[in-house]
């Protein structure tokens, strides 16, 4: 082989290899991707564990109690969908506050300002989204729902590219899983006496397309033993702070008026509503 040929030749290996190395390190998150992968392992480890780790009952004697396992069993599907607002001021930051085991926080989804969406979690899986709050009869949203952080820092507008691919996945899931249209609600909601997110958001134009309730445009009176306090706790908000639920109520259909108060108007508004949970 003459000189030329063989500088040719070494010249292609090593910008082959260079690309392929290059490649290789372009996922600035292939670490915490490693972590993910190793921590789902773990979970998948515990499933597949007979009997099941740490659940004997240890009341029961050894000879009274023994594992068979079933065939008949799926994974556990989600039944809420909890919409945020991240609260800061891009989707970089949000995805590093994701990454930081100290921050101890996640979700499922983030949609950023310019309609991109990152899923961080498989949707079988519990994300640490909702806290401590409470639906109903539900207190742990957490192991119930898919959280949704919608890239905003809580006092500008969302983008329409946003609202968009939101409501994309929001259809994806509510078919996926079967999600009831009553069942998409926001983090004020379920935690109404910390949280106010998702601020200012356009809750009607969601509803309008399944995703939640919204009011009638022709508002009955209600009867005159109509129990506000009552009306919310069949929605679902949690009255021990009856201020905040009512706060909470009227930050997702009222808006312009987050006091905690009921005016005429609002009882009408709440009456509607209530009467699509009966």
């Amino acid at each position: 082989m003459n000189l030329p040929n063989k500088i040719l030749i070494n010249t292609l290996f090593y910008a082959a290899l260079a690309i392929t190395l290059s490649g290789c390190s372009t996922n600035k998150y292939a670490a915490t991707n490693k972590v993910y992968k190793a921590q789902s392992k773990s979970f998948a480890d515990l499933i597949e564990a007979m009997p099941p780790t740490n659940q004997k009952i240890d009341s029961l004697p050894d000879n009274m109690q023994s594992f068979i396992g079933t065939v008949n069993f799926g994974i556990r599907k989600p039944n809420f969908v909890i919409i945020h607002h991240t609260a800061q001021n891009s989707l970089d930051q949000t995805i590093k506050t994701f990454l930081l085991t100290r921050t101890q926080v996640s979700a499922h989804y983030v949609v950023s300002r310019d309609g991109q969406v990152v899923q961080m979690l498989n949707d079988y899986l519990r994300a640490n989204h909702a806290g401590i709050g409470r639906w109903g009869n539900d207190t742990d949203l957490n192991s119930s729902s898919i959280g949704i952080e919608l890239d905003n820092n809580g006092s500008e507008p969302y983008s329409d590219a946003q609202i968009k691919s939101l409501c994309t996945l929001l259809a994806g899931l509510k078919k996926k899983y079967n999600i009831p249209t009553a069942n998409f609600i926001g983090h004020a909601d379920i935690a109404p006496t910390r949280k106010p997110d998702p601020s200012n958001f356009p809750w009607k134009a969601l509803a309008a397309k399944g995703y939640g309730l919204w009011y009638d445009n022709v508002l009955l009176l209600p009867p005159p033993d109509f129990n506000p306090t009552f009306a919310l706790r069949i929605i679902g908000y949690d009255i021990k702070n009856l201020g905040a639920a009512i706060t909470a109520f009227k930050r997702h259909y009222v808006q312009t008026d987050i006091t905690p108060v009921l005016t005429p108007a609002d009882k009408l508004i709440l009456y509607n509503i209530y009467k699509k949970y009966l």
